[in-house]
């Protein structure tokens, strides 16, 4: 008998969680350790936050979906791994408790195979004065976006009044990722506007630490558009323009103050922008978690690199932009040390940016880091899954399933407004996410499946799709048959 651990139920633990259950005998344990009681569908939180969407149509309870598949769940979160045990048992990982029934007590959890799906830490700390109960909004979370929506009302009834408002929407952090998601964010909140007809009445500006908009953390992308070969850099450009939307890039967010963002852009210069709403993504960290081995030393740094994430099969040689290769991306996900761990998901360490690292006149790193999330997140989990199945039935053999980002392509629908007859949303799929300049040397992807483009039926696609993974999430039949 083999005992499976998941830490997390976001898109990479719970789809883990649902294929170790569905292809494992009974005679094995999963066993889902996730602070949340909700799964969250996160990419639709967008919605939730210019009020389209309420909580309850991204979220749903964890505990009677685990219960009727079979899996231990324990509403906790994770405090410190033991690979090797302690005093003679074997590994486990210390969890503490976050249900209103259990707050504060701890447990072990022994495990045969673990998966760290933890995501990230959203790491508001990280920028003084960012974040939900400080000075600016946030769309990261359901509570998150439900607050952002009740924020965004107040400013819109002030425009209603006849009062002009300042609207910032972007990154919070010299280094943050999910550039994507603030860009949706932006076009939701200016369709909001304009479908009010208070376009006269409101000042809104994109701020990036993109060195050209479009970068998305993915150094940009050339595609395929119309029968025509284009730049997301002009994509995401005429986007901002047809709304009427000003833009600040290569701009790292250092400070907020109510109604002040204080930045630095790479040419070194410092500057501030007033504001009466903000939405700014926060840079991401690791969960926090800690490692001891069987004495108790501290082994942390063996699992993780500084900033908490964790070390899997890549390459982290440090060397310079130029040298850098999609062979150092992982395939498996499985750490060096400790074979019986994996980290799908964001909560593993990229060797490196995809986009080019740019340091100010100062010495301030200001570029995205890597974006792993949703559809790459979601077949990291399945691949962890199969591949842990395969152990348990074979033993100790070479890892057949494997999804690194430079040989794994993504799709992303960027909404732009919503509504049967006047959303709007762009389609958009590059491969490989990570350029391979060896195998493509004039964009560095595919051109046949690099591809965009805008319409309402990229809008369709969108709603049909927050429908589609739902069901899958929430296990209704032939789940499984749908894409990751």
């Amino acid at each position: 008998m083999a005992r499976v651990v998941v830490l997390g139920a976001g898109i990479a633990g719970h789809t883990a969680s649902a294929y170790l259950r569905k292809k494992l005998s009974k005679k094995h344990e999963v066993v889902v350790v996730a602070p949340n009681a909700y799964y969250q569908w996160i990419p639709s939180n967008i919605w939730v936050g210019v009020g389209r969407m309420t909580i309850d149509q991204v979220r749903f309870k964890l505990a009677p979906l685990y219960k009727r598949w079979g899996i231990e769940h324990h509403q906790a979160k994770a405090v410190n791994i033991f690979p090797e045990g302690h005093n003679g048992s074997k590994p486990f990982v210390e969890v503490e408790y976050t249900s209103e029934e259990r707050r504060g007590e701890t447990t072990r959890l022994e495990y045969d195979y673990l998966v760290n799906a933890t995501g990230p830490k959203l790491n508001f700390e990280a920028t003084e004065g960012l974040g939900p109960g400080k000075n600016t909004v946030s769309v990261c979370s359901y509570d998150h976006a439900t607050h952002a929506w009740e924020n965004l009302k107040k400013v819109i009834r002030k425009m209603q009044q006849g009062i002009p408002q300042k609207i910032v929407i972007g990154t919070g952090h010299p280094m943050a990722t999910c550039q994507g998601a603030a860009f949706e964010y932006i076009l939701n909140v200016a369709f909001e506007i304009r479908k009010r007809k208070l376009e006269h009445m409101a000042q809104l500006t994109w701020i990036t630490n993109e060195y050209e908009l479009g970068d998305f953390g993915m150094g940009g992308a050339h595609i395929k558009k119309g029968g025509y070969i284009t730049s997301t850099k002009v994509f995401a450009e005429s986007f901002l323009r047809e709304n009427n939307i000003s833009w600040i890039k290569r701009a790292g967010v250092k400070k907020v103050e109510p109604g002040l963002i204080h930045y630095e852009t790479l040419d070194g210069e410092n500057h501030t922008l007033e504001f009466d709403f903000s939405m700014l993504i926060p840079s991401f960290a690791g969960a926090g978690i800690k490692a001891f081995d069987s004495t108790g030393a501290d082994i942390s740094s063996r699992l993780f690199v500084p900033n908490g994430l964790m070390k899997v099969d890549a390459d982290y040689t440090q060397k310079p932009f130029e040298e850098w290769s999609i062979d150092d991306w992982p395939s498996t996900y499985r750490n060096p040390d400790y074979p019986n761990i994996f980290a799908p998901g964001i909560a593993f360490a990229p060797p490196h940016s995809i986009s080019k690292p740019m340091t100010s006149k100062n010495g301030t790193p200001i570029f995205p880091t890597p974006p792993r999330t949703g559809m790459p997140s979601g077949v990291m989990g399945k691949i962890t899954a199969l591949n842990i199945i395969n152990l348990i039935k074979k033993g100790e053999h070479e890892l057949r399933h494997r999804a690194s980002m430079g040989k794994m392509g993504a799709a992303c629908i960027v909404s732009a407004g919503f509504g049967m007859t006047k959303g709007v949303a762009a389609t958009m799929t590059v491969f490989p996410i990570v350029p391979d300049f060896d195998k493509y040397p004039d964009y560095g992807r595919s051109i046949s499946y690099t591809m965009g483009e805008p319409g309402l039926a990229g809008h369709w696609l969108k709603w049909f799709m927050h429908y589609m993974f739902l069901h899958k999430a929430k296990g209704y039949p032939f789940w499984w048959l749908l894409p990751e």
